[in-house]
């Protein structure tokens, strides 16, 4: 098959497109014939610096398509249906061997493209405002990176719930475009400083909840936009900066950090079941799954470096 690989870490240039062996199905797993790769935020930073399961090594969480073979001990999955499947790697490829219990069924119908961005941004979403952040009809919440994937489906979600709902991005545009999402407030960190601009939004009382993917210095401005009793969900370092913080604000007003990480809980049947509800949900139009660009397979390194430029709104996929 063919794959998008690369023998070392580095930036998006260190991807090479190449044949390479083809997965072996496990009793307990299935193999897919790819037909949409979702580029998680995980999967960049993981091509910047992360571990390597092998050399050369197949990057990628999150990717699409149909059964094409299924375990011995397989029974409720078959060939010939559609999934999306989320695993440590390997998804930048023509054919990905995942465990069984890392595959959802898309319901018949639905776009398997949209399908394919779903189970890590929208369950990473869900844990940070309902799992962690305990996010209540009425509260304020701080979107980061707000035109993210993650941050798409934490506005929609939020929104839903009964939230006002803030966001920061880098630019009046991709603000815009995210409210038809549910966002009520709009932040250009670009032009503003978000904690003022926060404050000013909430006649000085912050918010309770801030749901931040990008850490470093960004995180500082999470824990001084919030409010008494306020919360933090710190789930990713987008920003790649050292998380130096003064965390002392966090006891003036029982205010809250807490760390968030689907993959240490999707094994389990809440996050799996989860997974299969916002799917469902989709798939019946009660959330929108926003694609902003897609590339071939063969040109990974383009499609690294496009998302890492901060221009995309919503996911980027590649397509074998």
């Amino acid at each position: 098959m063919k794959a998008a690989v690369y023998y070392q870490t580095g930036s998006p240039d260190v991807l090479r497109y190449e044949d390479v062996a083809d997965p072996v199905c496990h009793a307990s797993g299935v193999v897919i014939r790819v037909e949409a790769v979702s580029i998680e935020g995980g999967d960049t930073l993981s091509r910047g610096g992360g571990a390597m399961a092998g050399s050369p090594h197949i990057v990628g969480y999150q990717a699409a398509g149909e059964i094409v073979e299924v375990g011995a001990d397989v029974t409720h999955l078959k060939v010939g249906q559609k999934v999306v499947t989320v695993n440590a790697f390997g998804s930048h490829a023509e054919l990905r061997a995942v465990p069984a219990r890392n595959a959802w069924p898309i319901p018949e119908g639905f776009d398997i493209l949209k399908a394919s961005a779903i189970p890590v941004p929208f369950g990473t979403a869900h844990e940070c405002l309902f799992g962690h952040g305990q996010l209540k009809a009425g509260e304020t919440v701080l979107i980061q990176a707000g035109a993210s994937a993650l941050g798409i489906a934490a506005i929609q979600l939020a929104k839903r719930a009964g939230a006002t709902v803030l966001a920061t991005a880098s630019s009046d545009a991709r603000l815009e475009r995210l409210k038809v999402f549910g966002l009520d407030h709009g932040i250009n960190y670009s032009r503003d400083d978000t904690v003022e601009q926060v404050m000013k939004l909430t006649g000085g009382k912050g918010v309770d909840l801030v749901v931040d993917p990008v850490g470093g210095a960004t995180l500082q401005s999470s824990l001084l936009s919030l409010a008494y009793r306020g919360r933090v969900s710190l789930v990713g370092n987008a920003g790649r900066e050292p998380m130096k913080v003064d965390v002392s604000s966090l006891m003036g007003g029982n205010r809250r950090l807490s760390g968030v990480f689907l993959g240490a809980e999707i094994m389990t049947d809440r996050v799996h079941d989860l997974i299969q509800t916002l799917i469902e949900e989709a798939a019946r139009g009660e959330l929108q799954v926003l694609i902003d660009k897609t590339f071939p397979l063969s040109e990974a390194a383009a499609a690294h470096a496009y998302i890492e430029s901060r221009q995309a709104v919503g996911r980027v996929l590649l397509i074998p």
